[in-house]
């Protein structure tokens, strides 16, 4: 029989060598703060205005585990009618990182379209980075997308 202090030793061990794996697991499809996409900046905006524009909460449209806001009703309604569209690449994670294998967050401001798809990225000047060579970095992150969220 296991004595009792045994047995806490033994699920304390066990906690501290599943815990590496939990923090391993995988990531959400979407890249979100809370539950919200972009944080909370409108993807259809970025199509029609050229340019990033906060949404609001009057206007929600969950997509894919995360909840996507639009600056108003007809942004609402085209993402509706094809969110494969608007949708940022890579669920919304940094087009660079993701060309290198990787995810990470993104700022709203660091952002491309090429050739009709919305691409974010971490930071402006990683964005720079990401626009010297984005035929590749396109290449790159759509071999790497879906694979690393696992990683």
């Amino acid at each position: 029989m296991i004595s009792r202090r045994r047995l806490i030793h033994y699920g304390a061990l066990s906690a501290v060598l599943l815990a590496p794996s939990l923090a391993f697991a995988a990531k959400d499809p979407v890249y979100n703060s809370r539950g919200i996409a972009i944080q909370g900046y409108d993807p259809v905006a970025y199509f029609t205005d050229q340019q990033p524009r906060k949404g609001h909460r009057d206007y929600e449209v969950p997509h894919m585990g995360a909840t996507f806001r639009f600056a108003s009703a007809e942004n609402k309604a085209l993402f509706e009618a094809n969110p494969d569209k608007y949708a940022p690449q890579y669920g919304g994670y940094c087009a660079w990182a993701v060309s290198h294998g990787y995810t990470a967050s993104i700022n709203p401001h660091a952002w491309t379209i090429d050739n009709d798809k919305l691409y974010l990225n971490y930071s402006l000047s990683v964005r720079a980075q990401w626009d010297a060579d984005r035929a590749n970095r396109i290449k790159l992150g759509d071999q790497n997308w879906p694979a690393v969220l696992d990683r």
